[in-house]
């Protein structure tokens, strides 16, 4: 069809050149068309036909590039085998070839060399499944989605290159077994970072810019762009001024010799998830400086131990007024950047420290204009190591001491004399408050001992047990050693338990026991007396009520420690022979029993001193203590008071009683 199509033109062109011209003319003009014709057709046929050519000889003779191996992760074939694709690029881009030429063999050959050394290629190499060059530049495999990192719509345009690399590293299925979480990406995706690209900022870091496109590296390769050590360098590739600055200040100097433990920048800002310094959700912001971010180093012992700095920087920067107004929500006061810098931050001893003596008052300026320089004179870590080696130098320091030397035997002199004088007058009068007639038995002896027995080790227990739960609370160390503890424990949860079934026998098998139990059953009339009561509290009733032997109060309590007394002891059996007698329960069992003793813990001692201390210690009638607990007997006027209906009962059996001595025998007249 072209061939035709060419010889109707040039019929056509020398059909009007023989009309025009000469004999002579129109020989050369139809020799030199014909010429020019011939040759436009050739190289019109060599353009169509030579690309079905170069396509058809693809697999033979060109040699083969093939660094896609694998290419499956977060496509729609990421379960099955991979299969390497046999891309032949030099097939069409090759010299000679229909497509523009590119370097050939050269092609793509760099980033060949930086992704067979990044840490993708050596997972293939190991044998698991990593991204190659199709996970990333192609949408779901297809090369026709391949598009130069300017264009819009490509996988490796700036805007996009997170939605890329979250294919894999979001997706919590794929990095399943890799040992990496998805949490880095979707902690970025909450960054600031991330905001800015989003908002159309594509000078904002992405994934690339901190890790790299091909060579990327694990953190524990010196050479990463992520390893500690190089941290400075890969934030300041944006931020120059601030690596410029942290490059010389302490950290930075402490970092460049090697020192493992010096912070860089992720250390404070965050690795992924890295918000604006003033958001009150990151480790920058104003109120967690102190207590999270400079705490992590200064406050304990490690760097004081290993290096020489001093301790407890921020113990004493929260006893200041700053500290204290910061715990208390201000978001002015000074904190730790306030006066050490943020990324300049020096030692006191170099001239252009913030702290150094002849900065102080411009650095305290900022916030109290117009400081003086006897402003500046005096230490502000007061309690910390480093004060103390310099007390005999500050005067701050040493009147403070002096001061204390005088006051803390002043007080302890004052409140002391205090204590012994009240000890004394409380003495005198529980004294004369025992010496008062108690005649009516509460408890008997059998009761009394029941009783001490149940109260220390009760005490026993719950000192202990929270000690536990809470090792390192100042009651743990109080008690010694987890060990010393445990042991404590056990034994006072034996003894409660001896108790108790005791208790049960006791309820059994005495006539003493079964009288307790019948006058302890709950009743209708508790109810009554309950609502008397609080009647009566109120103001609504004139009269309380009339309350038998136990009363709603004492029911109360006294069922609420048999209850107890059983779950405590359950859960705390399955707790200690958890692998013994319960191994035969599942795991989530001892869980729900550990749940169980502990609420049912904070359950009883809150019980007790709200509830039981008040009835036998901070009850006015019986104040400061009912002497009930030590022999057992009570006044017959508290008594009427507050068990009326148990006196009467008594008052009435006792005068039957003595009717029935004073009464003669029977055939017997009185005269």
């Amino acid at each position: 069809m072209l061939q035709t199509a060419c010889a109707d033109g040039i019929g056509c062109i020398f059909f009007v050149a023989v009309l025009e011209g000469t004999e002579s003319v129109r020989r050369t003009l139809a020799v030199a068309v014909v010429s020019s014709g011939a040759l436009i057709c050739s190289l019109l046929s060599f353009i169509v036909i030579k690309p079905v050519g170069a396509q058809s000889n693809q697999n033979s003779s060109a040699p083969s590039l093939r660094p896609n191996e694998g290419g499956t992760i977060g496509g729609p074939n990421a379960n099955a085998p991979a299969t390497p694709p046999n891309l032949q690029c030099q097939g069409c881009h090759a010299p000679g070839k229909s497509l523009p030429y590119l370097a050939g063999s050269l092609f793509h050959t760099a980033p060949h060399a930086d992704y067979d050394r990044g840490f993708h290629a050596q997972a293939i190499h190991n044998g698991a499944k990593a991204a190659t060059c199709l996970d990333c530049h192609t949408k779901n495999g297809d090369m026709t989605t391949i598009l130069p990192a300017s264009d819009p719509g490509s996988t490796i345009n700036r805007a996009t290159i997170a939605e890329t690399c979250g294919k894999c590293h979001g997706d919590k299925s794929v990095m399943q077994g890799s040992g990496i979480s998805n949490r880095p990406f979707l902690s970025y995706r909450e960054s600031v970072h991330a905001k800015a690209v989003a908002r159309g900022n594509t000078s904002a870091a992405v994934c690339t810019d901190c890790h790299n496109s091909h060579d990327i590296q694990p953190a524990s390769n010196a050479q990463s762009s992520i390893a500690k050590v190089n941290i400075p360098a890969t934030c300041g590739k944006c931020h120059r001024t601030e690596a410029d600055e942290f490059i010389q200040s302490v950290h930075g100097q402490a970092v460049a010799r090697g020192v493992s433990r010096a912070p860089v920048c992720t250390d404070c800002h965050g690795i992924h998830n890295i918000k604006m310094p003033h958001d009150q959700n990151t480790a920058t912001a104003v109120t967690a400086l102190a207590t999270d971010t400079c705490a992590k180093c200064h406050e304990g012992v490690t760097l004081t131990q290993e290096f020489g700095v001093a301790s407890g920087r921020v113990s004493s920067y929260e006893d200041s007024y700053h500290g204290l107004a910061s715990q208390m929500g201000s978001k002015v006061v000074a904190n730790c950047a306030s006066c050490h810098g943020v990324h300049n931050i020096l030692p006191s001893s170099n001239p252009r420290s913030m702290i150094s003596a002849g900065n102080l008052q411009q650095t305290c300026g900022q916030c109290h204009v117009g400081v003086g320089a006897n402003f500046t004179k005096g230490k502000i870590h007061l309690t910390s190591d480093l004060a103390s080696e310099v007390a005999s130098h500050d005067m701050g320091i040493l009147g403070t001491r002096i001061v204390r030397l005088i006051y803390l035997p002043l007080i302890l002199l004052v409140i002391g004399g205090m204590v012994v004088h009240n000890a004394l007058a409380w003495r005198k009068k529980v004294v004369a408050k025992r010496t008062q007639v108690r005649s009516i038995v509460r408890l008997t002896p059998n009761q009394r001992a029941q009783h001490w027995l149940l109260l220390t080790s009760f005490i026993v227990l719950v000192l202990s047990g929270f000690a536990l739960q809470y090792p390192d609370s100042w009651l743990a160390w109080s008690l010694g050693s987890e060990f010393l503890r445990r042991i404590i424990h056990r034994i006072a949860a034996v003894v409660m338990i001896l108790v108790g079934i005791y208790h049960l026998l006791y309820l059994a098998l005495t006539s003493e026991g079964r009288l307790w139990v019948r006058d302890m059953f709950p009743r209708l009339k508790d109810v009554t007396d309950v609502i008397g009561n609080f009647a009566y509290y109120l103001g609504v009733k004139k009269e309380k009520p009339k309350i038998a032997r136990f009363g709603y109060a004492e029911k109360a309590e006294y069922w609420a420690v048999v209850w107890g007394t059983i779950i405590m002891g359950l859960t705390g059996l399955m707790i200690w022979f958890k692998l013994g007698v319960f191994g035969f329960l599942p795991r989530w069992w001892l869980e729900i029993a550990l749940a169980i003793h502990f609420y049912e813990a904070v359950l009883a001692t809150l019980a007790i001193i709200v509830w039981h201390f008040y009835h036998v210690l901070f009850d006015p009638d019986v104040y400061p203590v009912n002497f009930a607990v030590i022999d057992g007997r009570v006044s017959e006027e508290w008594y009427k008071e507050e068990h009326e209906l148990a006196y009467e009962q008594m008052k009435e059996q006792a005068a039957r009683d003595e009717a029935t001595e004073e009464a003669p025998p029977e055939g017997v007249r009185r005269n």
